[in-house]
């Protein structure tokens, strides 16, 4: 027992994870490995805040707007106030209150390395945080947990029933003596459970085939005891640091001046709202803005931006929604965006961003003088805002965002928490570079014969990757080529910036021309939420794009895996590829994969023979057809 003025020993924690990493690879519901364990990140009901201080809660109207459909439909609701937290920092002191995050010992199952029994935990010795097996009187060996585990489609996680399944058609027994034996060559086919009691055996190879387990029981530990749902899916063989055993479903948003809100502010003012209320069509409008001066003077003075950038359907469409009581319509995530990149005004030289603004953009002038005849503008982006919140999970299969960068799809969305109504999130401050370009050029691209023809290849493979789908969700050829070009662009930009090429990512602005409002964009940005972020070294190269470009378009064109990677489509001559990329052409980790942070689709949906021309392809597939192969 401790004495009165002893201070109380308290364990260091079990590990450390980056705050970025808690709403993607180590969210909860993820497995984790410790030096010699295994632990479960807890759902979000059971994550420890100091109460005498306030949570460090996260605001952006516009992402809570966007997911809060998505989480009502899973049974819960997002806070007006605090939608968003950041973690709860891990606390070293001995004297307050324990915060963090728990973490459950997840898989109980340990194989011994020495004579690789399999025992449940609570068989085994533990010493500090291992856990040892009596292999015999006078030995005793260090257990590690075991790689493997089951789960189902819906992403509910067990324990692998490792003594039903060495039994199944054989006499069970007690299953007190299981073992773990593998090979010498290290080949999945040579792990074998064999059950020393009974001498029953099977390979382990076994459970990765169909119907070789069982029903799922419809666990979530991570949720605690109440997290138990009815499931009827069939479990499935997973190993736990396989790359399908977590999908963090995340969406981010850049905080930008709300338009559609300022607007509604301004009409509805007292200033406005007489001479605007009868203003229910743009035609009302346009005339109304015509007849009284003061209308766009009110408008510009109210909202701090020029008249011209509030069209007259605009403005009708404001009165409408404030007659009716109802809120404007809101635009998708990266629509919004793209217009306010689109309102950005010339860039005037020594200009520094007010220290209070979260988004600060303006168009380069210098760069317009040279731009490539394909490039509409590039755009500046001194200091940016940048929001991501986990909304869930998946196991076995990724979800496919959106051209906005939003899920649509809940189906085999797995819950992050029972009860709470917030949803972790990180905010990044930084810096980062538009590209924009000329919608007549993109699509005189995508009318070409040889673009439709490898569209309809891609499509093909699309559907093969995700054949429940039915090509419901593809991206299109549009956005291939622009992922595909910002990957090249990252790569060279790097390379002058100042920043390494994993502290660089992507944000693509792509819709098609039939869309009201079409995009092919690239933001390239930088951040984090410590220091690096907004020294200035991605913005300079804005200026210099014309020279990154070229320099881009010189990486694409040859390959350290050509002709193979060049050759590469997911369907040729209707057959399918043999090596299951079925959402890449010619792409590579010798020319367009970068790190996975970086890019916002997992390194797929990649071709850089739609950038520009590679070996044994026409040229008029690229966009910039132009640059000789060699």
């Amino acid at each position: 027992m401790n004495k009165p003025n002893e201070k109380r020993q308290r364990r260091q924690p079990d590990g450390r994870i980056r705050l970025s990493q808690l709403v993607t690879t180590f969210g909860p519901g993820s497995m984790v490995d410790l030096m010699d364990h295994a632990v479960l990140i807890s759902g979000l009901d059971f994550w420890r805040y100091d109460s005498k201080v306030p949570k460090p809660s996260l605001q952006e109207p516009r992402l809570r707007e966007t997911l809060l459909k998505r989480v009502k439909a899973m049974g819960q609701n997002l806070a007006q106030g605090e939608p968003f937290l950041t973690a709860p920092p891990g606390e070293d002191d001995a004297e307050g209150p324990w915060n963090g995050i728990p973490v459950l010992e997840f898989p109980a199952w340990f194989v011994c390395q020495e004579c690789k029994a399999l025992s449940h935990r609570r068989s085994l010795e533990k010493k500090g945080n291992s856990y040892r097996h009596q292999c015999s009187r006078t030995r005793s060996g260090h257990c590690v947990p075991v790689r493997f585990v089951v789960t189902c489609k819906d992403g509910h996680l067990d324990e692998f029933p490792w003594n039903w399944f060495v039994h199944v058609g054989v006499p069970r027994c007690d299953g007190s003596d299981l073992y773990l034996d593998e090979g010498g060559s290290g080949d999945f086919s040579e792990l074998v459970v064999r059950c020393d009691a009974c001498q029953a055996q099977r390979s382990l190879a076994d459970a990765r085939n169909e119907g070789q387990l069982r029903t799922c029981e419809g666990k979530r530990p991570w949720l605690g005891d109440q997290g138990r749902v009815p499931c009827a899916h069939p479990q499935k063989f997973l190993s736990r640091t396989a790359s399908d055993a977590y999908f963090a479903q995340t969406v981010s948003a850049l905080s930008i001046p709300d338009k559609g809100r300022v607007l509604r502010d301004a009409v509805a003012s007292p200033a406005l709202w007489p001479t605007l209320k009868k203003a229910t069509d743009a035609k009302k409008a346009q005339q109304l803005r015509e007849l009284v001066d003061s209308v766009d003077a009110q408008l510009e003075s109210i909202t701090g931006k020029l008249r011209t950038d509030f069209s007259d359907e605009e403005i009708a469409e404001t009165v409408r929604a404030i007659h009716n009581a109802s809120e404007a319509p809101q635009e998708g995530l990266r629509t919004a965006e793209f217009r306010e990149f689109l309102s950005a005004k010339d860039e005037i030289p020594g200009e520094i961003p007010p220290r209070e603004a979260e988004f600060f953009a303006s168009r380069c002038v210098f760069a317009q003088k040279e731009l490539s005849p394909k490039i509409a503008d590039v755009t500046l982006v001194k200091k940016l805002r940048r929001v991501t919140a986990q909304v869930g999970f998946t196991r076995l299969s990724a979800p496919t965002a959106n051209l906005q960068g939003d899920y649509e799809d809940e189906s085999q969305l797995s819950a992050l928490s029972l009860a709470a109504d917030w949803l972790p999130a990180v905010e990044i401050w930084g810096e980062g570079v538009l590209v924009r370009f000329r919608e007549e050029a993109v699509q005189e691209w995508e009318e070409r014969e040889a673009v439709l023809s490898r569209g309809r290849d891609l499509l093909a493979g699309y559907t093969r990757q995700y054949p429940n789908r039915e090509g419901s969700g593809f991206l299109g050829i549009r956005y291939y080529m622009l992922h595909s070009l910002s990957h090249l662009l990252m790569n060279a930009i790097s390379l002058e910036c100042g920043y390494a090429a994993s502290s660089l990512s992507e944000r693509i602005y792509c819709a098609p021309s039939t869309d009201p409002v079409p995009m092919a964009a690239i933001l390239i940005l930088t951040g984090s939420a410590g220091s690096e972020g907004t020294l200035g070294g991605l913005v300079d190269q804005g200026r210099k794009i014309t020279k990154h470009l070229e320099r881009a378009l010189r990486m694409g064109r040859l390959c350290s895996n050509d002709p193979v990677c060049a050759a590469h489509s997911p369907m040729r001559n209707e057959r399918p590829d043999p090596t299951g990329r079925f959402l890449d052409g010619a792409a590579c980790h010798g020319c367009l994969y970068v790190a996975e942070p970086s890019c916002e689709r997992a390194n797929s949906y990649l071709d850089r023979a739609l950038v520009v021309p590679t070996m044994g392809q026409p040229p008029e597939l690229a966009f910039f057809r132009d640059v000789p192969v060699v």
